[in-house]
Formats: structure tokens, C-alpha cells, sequence
């Protein structure tokens, strides 16, 4: 009797164990760091600027895209961030010391033409600030089907103002 009292408290111990071992050799997922969001998180260990939630939001054939993101200066002094997309200018943004600078919140979104990307794919932006060499980054391109980007997606280019034509012809004889 004693036996199968013995017996049974040790299988009951290797079932509990089996049950709840699997904790002893998994990472713990509140320790895993990520972008809680739909952007991407960049940090350039040898420049002062960090960008925070990046992404862009993207016309339907993806030619015109509107950065989006937090930019952050966590320095004592103003610093200078460019953002450059292969095969176009560089964009450069100045953020003010202990500042940050948020696109398409605080401020209106950096509109990047030329961007041939389509909605879902990503692209590769190289980001420089202070004297480091910069990283690149894959960065999202979303399109407006979510409510909360439809205000975001880029309108197409303002149209040049059509001249008003004005009456210059001398004035018709009196009869």
C-alpha cells in the first residue's frame, strides 16, 4: 500500500512538471522588446537622433508617400537628421535640443515623390545624424484603407493656378 502511495505522488509530480516545465525553457515575452505599432523603430548607436514609429503611408499605385514618424533629439543640442530613399534627394530634418518632432502628428508628414513602392512592400531608408555613418531600415508602406491613415495618404500635386483671361481687346465702336 505503501508503495502505490509512493508511486502515485510521483507520477502526480512528473505530471505537474511536465505540465508546467515549459516555462523554465522559454523566454519570457514581456522581455522581448518590438514596435507596438504599424511603423518600425530606428536607433543609430552613433548618431544623437532616434526615430520612432516610421512608416509611410502611400497613394494606391505607390508614386507618392507621406513619411510618417516621431523624431527625437534627446541631447542637449540641436541636431540634424537626413533621410534618404535610393535614387532621390535627401530629406533634412532639424529637431531642437530635447525635442522631438512628430510627422503627421505635431507637424505636416514629409511628402516623398518618386517613391515607386507599392502599398504593402517596404523600403529601405539609410538615416545619418551627427557624425555616424547611419543605418538603413526597411520602413513599411501602408495605404489609407485603415479610418485612422485615410487623412494621411498623399492628395496629388496643387495644380499650378490657371490664368484668368481678362478682356484686352479695345472696346466694339458705338453706333
Amino acid at each position: 500500500m505503501k508503495s502505490r502511495l509512493v508511486a502515485s505522488a510521483a507520477i502526480s509530480a512528473l505530471v505537474l512538471l511536465g505540465a508546467t516545465g515549459c516555462t523554465f525553457i522559454s523566454p519570457q515575452a514581456t522581455t522581448i522588446e518590438y514596435s507596438a505599432s504599424d511603423g518600425v523603430n530606428v536607433s543609430d548607436s552613433d548618431g544623437p537622433i532616434d526615430v520612432r514609429n516610421a512608416f509611410i503611408v502611400a497613394n494606391e499605385d505607390g508614386s507618392v508617400g507621406n513619411f510618417i514618424g516621431a523624431v527625437v533629439n534627446p541631447t542637449a543640442e540641436k541636431a540634424t537628421l537626413t533621410m534618404t530613399v535610393a535614387g532621390l534627394d535627401p530629406f533634412t530634418v532639424s529637431v531642437p535640443a530635447g525635442k522631438t518632432v512628430s510627422f503627421g502628428a505635431d507637424e505636416e508628414p514629409l511628402r516623398i515623390d518618386g517613391l515607386d513602392t507599392m502599398p504593402g512592400a517596404t523600403i529601405e531608408i539609410h538615416f545619418q545624424s551627427g557624425d555616424g555613418a547611419g543605418t538603413k531600415t526597411e520602413i513599411p508602406v501602408l495605404d489609407g484603407a485603415l479610418p485612422y491613415y485615410a487623412d494621411l495618404v498623399p492628395t496629388a500635386e496643387k495644380a499650378e493656378p490657371t490664368p484668368v483671361p481678362t478682356d484686352t481687346a479695345a472696346p466694339a465702336p458705338q453706333e
